[in-house]
């Protein structure tokens, strides 16, 4: 079997993303998911699993991650729709920190720059 093209699956793993940033405000009618946002999506080589990054804002992250997961079977069905791939991945939904940690970040920053006296820095 001829090996697949590692950036076949990067540009598979972005449409995923951009097809399920359309779809869950529309289709995802659960409670526990609020205002979304697809931070991003990897998808393993053969193409059985993808892993999609999302922020929440509004709601605690790991409840609205049961609610996406919960919804993963559904989404799956509308990708499948819009997708020219043989097998669409299974969709696991986790919580992108990275945002949190980035703003944790310039906070700290800008209070080391407001501390630091002006002729030091």
């Amino acid at each position: 079997m001829k090996a697949k093209k590692p950036g076949r699956a990067l540009r598979v793993a972005d449409q995923i993303a951009k097809d399920l940033a359309a779809l869950i405000p529309v289709e995802v009618r659960d409670p526990r998911v609020g205002l979304v946002t697809i931070t991003g999506c990897e998808v393993t080589p053969d193409y059985a699993h993808a892993k999609v990054y999302f922020t929440v804002l509004g709601r605690e992250p790991e409840e609205c991650a049961e609610g996406l997961n919960a919804a993963a079977g559904m989404l799956r069905n509308h990708l499948f729709k819009n997708l020219r791939i043989h097998t669409v991945p299974t969709l696991h939904f986790t919580h992108d920190a990275s945002v949190a940690k980035g703003f944790e970040m310039d906070a700290l920053i800008k209070r080391a720059m407001a501390e630091t006296p002006a002729g030091e820095r």
